[in-house]
């Protein structure tokens, strides 16, 4: 079973908005300061995008390339994947997430009806209410 992370997807305000960023892409390359100490783990896996305080989709993670400037690269397939929406509290940087806790993809076709809010599902998940 390969390692997973999560991830805010800064700066997008949307679905829309996270989905235009994997447009007309062959490669996406996301730059971070130091290499993943788990990184061997995690080729093969996914990065799970949260959106808010939940997490709506997930990239395959192709590699970790180093970059120039002695910085790393998070190889990412060009494609966004939709998973079941699942509460997730923001956070800085990155997160390992196992293959156990880790949402399900939607099937085609599936539609989740009106997910709650990512705030308002987690608030009522401590609750007991869902």
């Amino acid at each position: 079973m390969p390692l997973h992370m999560t991830k805010i997807a800064y700066g997008a305000k949307s679905w829309d908005d996270l989905a235009s960023w994997f447009e007309n892409r062959e490669r996406f390359l996301m730059t971070t300061r130091y290499l993943p100490k788990r990184h061997e783990e995690m080729v093969g896996g996914s990065l799970y995008w949260i959106l808010n305080h939940s997490l709506v989709a997930r990239s395959p993670i192709l590699g970790f390339p180093q970059a120039k400037d002695g910085r790393w690269h998070i190889d990412l397939k060009p494609e966004l994947i939709r998973v079941y929406p699942t509460p997730k509290r923001a956070h800085q940087g990155w997160r390992y997430l196992t293959d156990d806790k880790a949402p399900r993809d939607l099937e085609e076709g599936e539609d989740i009806g009106d997910a709650l809010p990512g705030k308002l599902a987690g608030r009522l998940q401590k609750l007991g209410l869902i």
